[in-house]
């Protein structure tokens, strides 16, 4: 995402992605009309292919830069509520060779 294309929530200004590079695109589930951009959200995965891939006890906390019906990289399946980074993503599952995990996510 970052330094390709921009972003529906903030372009290309760079200076609003978390340097830990733990950012997320919104689902329409979540989106509200772009009130969603900045919301910062704890994410733990729940369950991924293979099982027992969830690296236990991680949680993370993403910022919502962008939407997921409009980001670069789109949702590996209807209704995500959340595309996460790559670097995000690998810091929940290992490996992080699935394209989707399952997640509990509050804000």
């Amino acid at each position: 995402m970052c330094g390709h294309a921009a972003t529906a929530c903030y372009g290309k200004e760079e200076s609003e992605f978390p340097a830990n590079r733990l950012f997320a695109a919104a689902g329409d589930g979540i989106w509200d009309n772009a009130a969603a951009c900045g919301r910062l959200y704890l994410v733990s995965c729940i369950n991924a292919p293979p099982p027992s891939s969830c690296i236990p006890g991680s949680t993370i906390l993403v910022k919502v830069v962008d939407r997921a019906a409009t980001a670069k990289s789109p949702a590996s399946s209807d209704g995500a509520a959340l595309v996460l980074s790559s670097n995000a993503f690998s810091q929940l599952v290992d490996p992080p060779t699935t394209e989707f995990i399952n997640v509990s996510y509050r804000q």
